[in-house]
């Protein structure tokens, strides 16, 4: 059934936090794979739904990093993982179907933003294969974990980044056009928002539903590869270094941050729901066009069924991996 993209009137808003929207939601014998769990708004994710019983499982591409920061909870289990490496994602993907019968959530939030132009093994552009072509492929491989979870939800990290730029099907991988390391990364979180649409699709009679998510502008390490110069100009943070917080303008800290990313992996007000693009704790409103000013909503390039049907086609190509 086709979830409208409009708001549902949550209760909650742009400066709820993940334990604010997770109060009274009691996970115990759940199983989650969070991506890119050790840092950020990932670990802030990792964090709360551990405290309500869950049993978190996060690749790493830096183990060392990932058991500092996962020091505090030692039952969260870490196993090597690099989205940019096929093989390592089908190890990580065959560790945890090892482990659960079930996966209840996966919650593909790693990424990377905006770096010079590097490539994978394969010569894929490395925003578009580690945001979107690696998480494609983990999904697939633990696809009869969810299912058979009989009410999964996988959540996909996008961004209102999706507004610098759509799928460039003829040449997804900057081969003929000029690199723009931001045209690069919005065309990655399109991909994000339209692979929850393609998913949803594929596995709402099978109990699975997707949704994708704007957690807003949060100041991690997702932002090592801006100049300090550039984070000022962008107004993300002030001329002593610090961030700048104002949610309803989407500049937010970690714990609201994830918030969305929780509200959408345990909500009971989204059952039965799925495919669309979330911000600020609710269903965002659909935009009339792709050149809207709107930083709140979603544009159409990024809810497309048409492009995310082509898209899912790209993808399966060009990782050679398909859902059976």
């Amino acid at each position: 059934m086709h979830t409208p993209q409009a708001p549902i009137g949550s209760g909650f808003g742009a400066a709820s936090t993940a334990e604010d929207v997770i109060g009274g939601v009691d996970l115990t014998g759940k199983s989650i794979v969070v991506t890119g769990g050790y840092s950020g708004i990932g670990l802030e994710t990792v964090r709360v739904l551990r405290a309500a019983g869950a049993k978190i499982f996060v690749p790493a591409r830096d183990m060392a990093k990932a058991e500092h920061a996962l020091r505090d909870m030692p039952d969260v289990v870490l196993n090597p993982m690099d989205l940019l490496d096929p093989a390592s994602i089908d190890r990580f993907a065959e560790h945890v179907l090892g482990s659960v019968d079930a996966l209840h959530l996966l919650i593909n939030n790693a990424g990377v933003m905006a770096p010079p132009l590097t490539r994978d093994a394969r010569g894929y552009e490395s925003q578009f294969s580690a945001n979107h072509l690696g998480h494609f492929q983990l999904t697939c491989r633990l696809w009869p974990a969810l299912v058979r979870a009989r009410g999964a939800r996988v959540i996909a990290l996008s961004s209102y980044g999706h507004r610098r730029g759509g799928i460039d099907f003829r040449d997804p991988n900057f081969e003929h056009r000029p690199y723009d390391p931001w045209l690069a990364y919005g065309q990655s979180k399109t991909a994000n928002a339209l692979f929850a649409v393609a998913l949803d699709s594929i596995g709402q009679h099978q109990g699975v539903r997707t949704f994708s998510v704007h957690p807003g502008g949060i100041i991690t390490d997702l932002v090592r590869h801006m100049p300090r110069e550039q984070l000022e100009a962008f107004q993300v943070i002030d001329k002593d270094g610090k961030p700048i917080i104002d949610p309803e303008n989407n500049k937010k800290t970690a714990e609201q941050g994830a918030a969305t990313t929780v509200w959408c992996a345990t909500s009971p007000m989204l059952d039965g729901m799925g495919g669309v693009y979330c911000a600020d704790c609710d269903i965002a409103a659909a935009l009339p066009s792709d050149d809207s000013d709107d930083l709140h909503g979603v544009r159409p390039r990024a809810t497309d069924p048409v492009a995310a049907g082509r898209l899912w086609q790209l993808s399966e190509q060009l990782t050679g991996v398909s859902i059976d």
